[in-house]
C-alpha cells in the first residue's frame, strides 16, 4: 500500500466531528462520561476546572453512559467537568529516524531528542496479515545466542516466547540478543517495567552499539493500564513500518504477562467477569491480535521474541499456556540452571523451535539431536552420578552422558559480552558433535561391563 493511500484511508476513518459530554460518575480506575458517543479506543480529553487538561481512552460502554480510563492520576477530576475527544482513530507517527530513539506508550518521543517528523501513521489495532499471504519461513535468523541459534534455531518471520521466573537473566539475554541479532531493525517494548531499570538497561544491557538500530518503547509499572496495553500495539505498529520498508525486523516484547495484567486492569474496571485466575476473556482475545501480526510477508519480516514472566515458575498458568499455544516455539529458562551459574540459563530441554527443522540443514539438525540426546541421558542419571551410586561401565550411553556433559555445558554457557556469529556457531556445533562421536566410539569399542550393583539409600 502506497504512503499516499494509506493517508487517504485514514483521513477516511477520521471523524470531522467533535464528541462532547460531561463526566458523570468516577469510580476507582474509570471515568463515567453522559452523552459521549465516541468509539472504544478514542483518545479524549478531561478538561478539569482546577487542574488543567487529563487525556483518558474510551474502554466500553455501561448503563449508557462512556466509560474512560484516564492516562495518569485521576485527582481534581470534579463531576460536570467537560470531555472532549480529540481522535477518532488509534494511530502511531512513524519514521525512519525513530531508529535509537525513545517513546512512550502514546508514540511521543520522551528522551529529549531532536523532533522527529512522522513520514506516515501507522494504525495500531491493525489486523494480522492473511494466512495465505504468508510465504513460508525458510531463513535462520542468528540472534548470536550459541545456545539459542545451534539447539533453537530460529527463522526470519518466526514468533517465539521466552518464559521464565523472576530474577533468571531474562533481560540481559534480551540485550545480548539486541546487540548480536542479524537483524536490520530491532523494536524493543518494555511493557509494566521498574522505572529505575530503564536507564540501566539502556546503558547496560543494550549499550551503544545495540541502541544505535533500535527503537525503545517504554510504559513503566507505574502508569496507567491503558498506556502499558498500547505500548505493545506501538511497538508492533512501528515493526509493520520497517518491515514494510522490506527490512528484517526483531521485536522484543518484554513482557506479554504484565501487557495481560494491564488488559486485565481494564477489563474487570470496565465490568467484565473474571475468568480463570481472575483473567477476563479480553485478556484471551487480545493475545492472538497482538502475537499474530507478527511474521514473514512478501515485504519483508518480523521476528517476534516475547517474554512471559511465569508464575511460581509455572509454566502451565493461564498466561504461559495461552501464549505458548498461540507462538511458534518457546524458549525456557531454568532456575535450577542460573542457580548453578550457568549463563544464559537456557534449558534446551524443555524448549522447542518449532520451525528450526526447515531453516537449517540436515548436518545442524543431526548434531543438535545427538547433543540433546545426551542432555536427556545425562537428566535420568544425574541424581544417581550425585549420590555416587552409579557405577562407570553400566551403560555405554551413560558414560557417554557423564563424560559430554561437561563439554555440552562449555559449548551452551556464553559471556554478557561475547557475540557468537551463526557461522562460528554451527562450526563449533559440528566440532561438539565429532567430540560425542568420538568419545562415544570409544565407549562402544571398549564394551560394556556387566551391570553393577546400585548402592542403596
Amino acid at each position: 500500500m502506497s504512503v499516499f493511500q494509506r493517508e487517504l484511508d485514514r483521513l477516511a476513518s477520521t471523524s470531522a466531528l467533535e464528541v462532547r459530554g460531561r463526566v458523570a460518575d468516577l469510580t476507582g480506575l474509570t471515568v463515567a462520561v453522559n452523552d459521549f458517543p465516541a468509539a472504544v479506543g478514542s483518545m479524549c480529553r478531561i478538561e478539569r476546572r482546577g487542574g488543567g487538561a487529563l487525556r483518558a481512552q474510551v474502554i466500553g460502554f455501561r448503563q449508557g453512559q462512556a466509560v474512560l480510563m484516564p492516562l495518569a492520576d485521576s485527582l481534581g477530576i470534579g463531576r460536570g467537568d467537560r470531555v472532549i475527544s480529540v481522535a477518532a482513530d488509534a494511530t502511531v507517527g512513524v519514521s525512519e529516524e525513530l531508529l535509537g530513539r525513545v517513546v512512550n506508550g502514546m508514540g511521543d518521543l520522551i528522551d529529549n531528542g531532536p523532533k522527529v517528523h512522522p513520514e506516515t501513521h501507522y494504525p495500531l489495532y491493525s489486523t494480522a496479515p492473511e494466512a495465505l499471504s504468508r510465504p513460508r519461513i525458510a531463513e535462520p535468523l542468528a540472534t548470536g545466542i550459541r545456545s539459542m541459534d545451534a539447539m533453537l534455531t530460529a527463522g526470519r518471520g518466526q514468533r517465539l516466547g521466552l518464559f521464565a521466573g523472576t530474577g533468571i537473566g531474562k533481560s540481559i539475554l534480551l540485550g545480548m540478543i539486541a546487540r548480536y541479532t542479524a537483524a536490520d531493525v530491532t523494536v524493543m517494548a518494555l511493557v509494566g517495567e521498574r522505572g529505575r531499570e530503564v536507564n540501566e538497561f539502556l546503558e547496560k544491557d543494550l549499550g551503544p552499539e545495540g541502541r544505535k538500530r533500535t527503537v525503545l518503547v517504554i510504559s513503566t509499572s507505574d502508569e496507567s493500564p491503558v498506556l502499558r496495553v498500547r505500548a505493545g500495539f506501538v511497538a508492533t505498529a512501528i515493526a509493520e513500518f520497517f518491515r514494510d520498508r522490506g527490512k528484517d525486523v526483531l521485536l522484543l516484547m518484554d513482557s506479554v504477562t504484565r501487557l495481560a495484567m494491564a488488559q486485565r486492569q481494564i477489563g474487570l474496571a470496565v465490568g467484565e467477569p473474571p475468568a480463570t485466575k481472575g483473567y477476563t476473556p479480553s485478556v484471551f482475545a487480545l493475545m492472538p491480535q497482538l502475537l499474530e501480526r507478527s511474521g514473514r510477508t512478501s515485504h519483508g519480516s518480523i521476528t517476534g521474541f516475547y517474554t512471559v514472566l511465569v508464575e511460581a515458575d509455572d509454566i502451565n498458568e493461564p498466561i504461559s499456556d495461552t501464549v505458548r499455544g498461540i507462538l511458534d516455539g518457546h524458549v525456557w529458562l531454568s532456575r535450577s540452571l542460573a542457580n548453578r551459574g550457568h549463563y544464559p540459563a537456557v534449558g534446551v530441554l524443555e524448549s522447542i523451535s518449532r520451525v528450526m527443522v526447515d531453516v537449517v540443514n540436515e548436518e545442524h539438525m543431526m548434531a543438535a539431536r545427538r547433543v540433546k540426546r545426551v542432555l536427556a541421558t545425562w537428566s535420568e542419571i544425574e541424581d544417581l552420578v550425585n549420590i555416587g551410586a552409579y557405577a562407570t561401565g553400566t551403560n555405554p550411553q551413560f558414560d557417554l552422558a557423564v563424560q559430554g556433559k561437561p563439554l555440552i555445558d562449555a559449548f551452551l554457557q556464553q559471556r554478557i559480552e561475547e557475540g557468537v556469529s551463526f557461522e562460528v556457531t554451527c562450526r563449533q556445533l559440528r566440532a561438539l558433535d565429532e567430540q560425542l562421536g568420538q568419545i562415544e566410539k570409544r565407549l562402544q569399542k571398549n564394551g560394556t561391563k556387566k551391570p553393577a550393583t546400585m548402592m542403596a539409600g
